[in-house]
Order: structure tokens, then sequence, then C-alpha cells
């Protein structure tokens, strides 16, 4: 009787005790767990939550939870951590003041609780649930060998991989944009999963389905989707087209450039096609005898190219395209090419030949595929003379004579023009390019002459020295003759002359040639000693009475140095003497254009002064080294004052 008693005794306290608990006041169930998510490899923060004062974390242990079991990981005394032997061993610190535990490296096994624990001023405890997480960008690859549109059951599209994702992701399939799902003998997902020895998980996805033409350009992507308590994270793939074939139902021709052709353009036309695979192509030409086709040429892509285009490019094209897997042949619309063109340029008459003071018409005609404009210029300078096909010369003089032009020009197309050039003679005897020149020159060089003439017939130029000689012609009634020859002093003595003949008559040019005294001269650092080459070289037309004087350069430049001073030294002189005459009362000022001096009888005829208002200091001091480069006072404007009288 006694252990039914003792049994009955305890049933009744844990009656009266199991309400009693329930509502013991302040009691409360167990709070959640802080949630913390992280990625695969990155760093955790794992903050305890219990109170902030000094207190309460100055002694703290942490534990991880797995399987309901505890293991302590982490110790916290006096503000210092240090870590448990295990496998967090190595990847815990303490920052924040001893507030925070940083889990570095995570890895998928680290998905569990974690239990930060105060022992003062009485045990407390804060749980932190860790989620962990890859949101690895997913690979996708396409079909490379397309699909058909006249398959019966849905074909590969593209295969969607993910690989180290956790938790497990769920895959998703878009077409432009849209997400794609299952649909019979439409639209068919086949996914697997694979989890790898690091407790990651790799996803495979296969997309297939039934495509028409119009999804030739559509873009495929996938989408991974984890799913996680604070929310999904996602990650997608590059967008793909997959290549869509289907049988071709019309042909037509396209023409490179677009616009109007001419002659020159480098001209493509080429075949295209709705289809995929493009079919077979061929480019035919109409002949324009026979009204057939004629197939042409074509490069390796099956493009006509004309390069350069002429008009006999011009005609009828068409374009004929096999379709290999059904045998149907399409043939295109025809396309007209017109090439643009002006035909050559004829000039009547052809080689014109006038007397001086006679009239010249001369005519431009061409033949066009469009309107066409004409205009002549002078060939020599450009300058427009007249626009139109005819050109008016009246009262021809010898300057009339040389090249004209005829340009015939499409005004609607840039580009498009063809010129002639027709060259007008003057009958006349040789006209040179300059009577007579000085040229500086050192005994012993090699002096290199050049002597021009004009006229109709055309001259020949012949030399009164022997030298080495060339001629060029320069245009049908000119030409330009060179002479290498040995400055010697015989030839210093004679100087140079060149002729120039044709049957109605002769002219000559002279080149007179003066030594540089070295000794008493200084020649810039140009001038050149020993043996040399120097050119005198036309410069200006001159008729059988014009004299043209021209110092060559560089061998005379520091001989005009020397002279401009020697000139202003002169002039200064001669101020000076005025000036002390003028002072002394002895110079009488009057209107005429010669001044008196009254000088003593021994010193009337020792000074006379030379003026010349109209030369430079150069040529008053280097133009006197011949006499017959010497004037008579007066000539050319030149002033006297006499001081003899």
């Amino acid at each position: 009787m006694g252990l039914p008693r003792l049994v009955c005794a305890f049933l009744l306290a844990a009656c009266c005790c199991c309400p009693r608990v329930a509502g013991v006041p302040g009691e409360a169930e167990q709070p959640a767990p802080e949630l913390v998510e992280v990625e695969v490899g990155s760093t955790a923060l794992l903050k305890c939550g219990l109170s902030q004062s000094q207190g309460n974390l100055s002694h703290v242990d942490w534990f991880s939870v797995h399987k309901e079991k505890r293991t302590l990981i982490f110790r916290v005394r006096q503000g210092q951590g240090q870590s448990e032997p295990g496998e967090y061993e190595q990847r815990l610190s303490l920052q924040d003041r001893g507030a925070t535990l940083a889990l570095t490296q995570v890895t998928p096994q680290d998905e569990r609780i974690f239990l930060c624990q105060g022992k003062r001023p009485r045990s407390q405890e804060y749980r932190i649930q860790l989620r962990v997480y890859t949101p690895e960008e997913p690979n996708i690859q396409v079909n490379p060998l397309g699909i058909p549109v006249n398959s019966k059951e849905p074909e590969e599209v593209a295969t969607c991989v993910g690989r180290n994702g956790y938790p497990i992701p769920q895959v998703i399939w878009y077409k432009n944009g849209r997400p794609l799902k299952e649909e019979k003998n439409r639209v068919h997902i086949q996914s697997s999963q694979t989890v790898e020895s690091s407790g990651l998980y790799t996803l495979q996805s296969i997309l297939k389905a039934q495509l028409v033409k119009e999804d030739k350009d559509a873009q495929f992507y996938c989408e991974l989707n984890y799913r996680l308590p604070s929310g999904n994270h996602m990650k997608e793939s590059r967008e793909v087209t997959v290549p869509v074939f289907y049988p071709t139902e019309k042909v037509w021709l396209e023409v490179e450039p677009v616009g109007m052709l001419k002659e020159g353009d480098r001209v493509e036309i080429r075949c295209l096609a709705d289809g995929n695979p493009p079919p077979h192509f061929s480019i035919s030409k109409q002949n324009p005898s026979t009204r057939e086709a004629e197939e042409e040429t074509t490069n390796d892509n099956g493009v006509l190219v004309l390069e350069p285009a002429r008009k006999e490019h011009s005609g009828r094209y068409e374009c004929q395209g096999l379709d290999l897997d059904t045998m149907i042949s399409l043939l295109s619309e025809p396309q007209e090419l017109l090439v643009n063109y002006v035909s050559d340029v004829r000039v009547s008459p052809a080689a014109p030949e006038r007397q001086e003071g006679s009239s010249l018409t001369l005519t431009c005609e061409a033949e066009s595929s469009q309107d066409l404009e004409f205009q002549w210029l002078r060939e020599e300078t450009g300058q427009v003379l007249e626009r139109g096909p005819v050109l008016q010369l009246h009262d021809l003089k010898r300057e009339a004579g040389g090249g004209y032009r005829c340009v015939a020009s499409v005004p609607s197309i840039p580009g498009l023009n063809r010129t002639q050039l027709v060259n007008v003679a003057i009958f006349g005897p040789p006209w040179m390019a300059f009577k007579e020149r000085k040229v500086w020159v050192k005994e012993n060089m090699v002096l290199n002459l050049s002597c021009e003439a004009s006229g109709h017939p055309r001259p020949t130029i012949s030399w009164n020295v022997n030298g080495t000689a060339s001629e060029q012609d320069q245009d049908p009634q000119r030409v330009l003759s060179t002479l290498n020859v040995l400055v010697t002093p015989e030839l210093l003595e004679t100087g140079v002359e060149c002729t120039a003949s044709n049957d109605l008559g002769k002219n000559t040019s002279i080149l007179f040639l003066e030594l540089v005294n070295l000794t008493t001269l200084t020649p810039d650092s140009n001038t050149t000693t020993g043996l040399s080459t120097s050119t005198a070289s036309p410069h200006t037309r001159a008729n059988s009475t014009s004299t043209e004087r021209k110092l060559p350069e560089p061998e005379s430049r520091g001989v005009v140095i020397v002279a401009v001073i020697v000139c202003i030294l002169v002039l200064a002189v001669l101020g000076a003497v005025l000036y002390f005459l003028y002072k002394k009362g002895k110079l009488p000022c009057r209107r005429s254009g010669k001044q008196e001096i009254t000088l003593p009888p021994s010193r009337k005829s020792e000074l006379v002064v030379e003026v010349k208002s109209d030369k430079l200091p150069e040529e008053m001091g280097l133009l006197q080294g011949s006499s017959g480069d010497k004037r008579a006072p007066g000539d050319q404007g030149e002033k006297y004052i006499d001081l003899r009288h």
C-alpha cells in the first residue's frame, strides 16, 4: 500500500506545478534568432545583442549550435578574445570593442546558429542565425547548330549552368524579357543539380522550344533565384540569339553606293534574300542587242564589283536565288543601273595657228547622260574666260598664244567632268624671256646658265661659247635651254650670248659676268668658293628693246651689304659739307634745279656729287660694274648738283 500512495503524491505535485509554471509573471518564450545573410567567401559580422555595458561584454562566451549541440568556439575575457581549437580557430577575430565577432571566409557549412553568452552580472544569451548564399552569374551556351522552324518537336535552344551556388537556386528562362513557362509541344525546361564536395550546388537547365521565323532576333537568357528569409537574390546570364533556319520567300538586288552613279566610281551589286541560310545567288545583265540575260562574274561573296564603273555597265540587272534545301529557284525584280558619263571633249580647231591682229573662234563639244555646262579657262592662270561652249578671241597679240582649256561638267553630279587642252600658236619671231642680265661669278666656278624663248614656229637656241647645252620644251611654242660652262678670264671679258631663231627671225639675250672680288668684299655665308654651280633663270619676259638687270643670290648678298654701307657714308659726308657751306653763308637757296657753291679757284673742279633718286642703294653701288651700265646725267630722272662753278 505504500507504493501506490507515493505515485499518487507525485502525480498530484506535477498537476499542481504545471499550471503554476505557465502562469509565472515575467516568464516569456525564447525570442527568434537574429538573421544575418552573407555570400560564400565573404566575412560575416556576428554582433552580440547583449547589453552594451562594460560588465556584460567583458566576460562573453561564443558557441556554434549544430544539430542542437553547442560547441564553444571563442572566449572574451576583460575585452581580450581567444579562439578555441577547432574548425573556427583561424577565422575568428574580435571587433567593435568586443561587441562583434568577425567570421572570415564563410562556407556553406557555416550556415547555422551562433550564440553569445554573458556571465556578468547574470547569465544571458543572444542567438544569431547565419544564412549563406552564392549569387554567381550563370553561364549560358546557345545551340550552335540552330533550329529549323519546320521542326515538329521542341529543339534545344540553350543550356544554362550555375556553378558553386548555395542554397539550391531556382532557374527561370526569359525570351525578349518575358519569362517562359512549360507549354506542351512548345516549351520544355529540363533542370538538374549536383552537390559538390564543398557543399555548393551546380545547377544545369536546358531550354527546348519550337521557334518561328519571327524568333530569328529573339534574345534568350536565364536567371538564378536564391530564396532567403530576407528576400530573393538573383543573378542573370548574358543574352543570346539562337540561329533560326527558315526557307527563302523573296530575293532582291541592292546597289552601293546609293544615289546617282558616275564613271570612275566603285559600284557593288549584291543579292539579298529573306531566308536563312541564304540561297545560292547569281547575277545576270540583259544584253541590249539580244535582250537575253547573261550571267556576270561575281566574287567569292556573290557580289558583282564594277571598278571603275563605265557607261557600258549601264543596263538591266536581276538576281536569281536557288534554295539548296528545297531546290526552289526565285527571281528578283529587274533593276535598271545608270552610270552617268561625260564623253571625251572635242575642240575645233584642234591646233589653231593665227597671225597677230587676227581673230579666232574655239568651239567645244561633248556628250553626256545628263545636261552639260561648258567653260573656258586660261591654262597658265586658271582664269575663267567664257561660260559656254564657244570662245571668241579678237585682235590677237603674241601674248594670247598658249594653252586654253575647255571644261565640260555635269552640275548635278559633283566630280563628273572632262577637259580638253588646246594650244593657240601666234606666228612671230622668237621672243626672249630677258634681253640682258648680270650674273655675279667667281673665277673657275662651273656656271649653269639658262635661256628661254618662245615663238611660232618653235624656235631653237644656240650659245656663243662652248659648253654642255640641253633643251627642254616648256610648251609647244616655248623652249628652255641650259648651258654648263667653266668661268675663265676670257669668258669674263666677252660675256655669254644665247640666240633663238625660227623661220621668221631671231633674237638674242646677253648675260654679263661680273667677278666677285673676295679680297675687298665679304659675301655672306651662303656664297661658295672654288668650283661651284650658279644658275641664272628667267623671271619676266622682255621684248627686243627691254632690258632686265637682276642680281643673283646668294653670291651678291655680301657685296650688297658693303655697297649700302659705302653709300650711307658718302651721303653723310655730302650732307656735312653742304651743312658747313650753308652755315658759312656760301650756299644761296635758289628755285632752279642747280645750286651753286662758291669755292676757291683751286678747288672749283674737284667736287662733283651725283644723287640718283630712283635707285636703291644696292643698285647704286653694284650696277656700275660694266661700261654698258653707265648712263648720261639726267637719264631716268637722275638729279645732279654741280659744285664746280
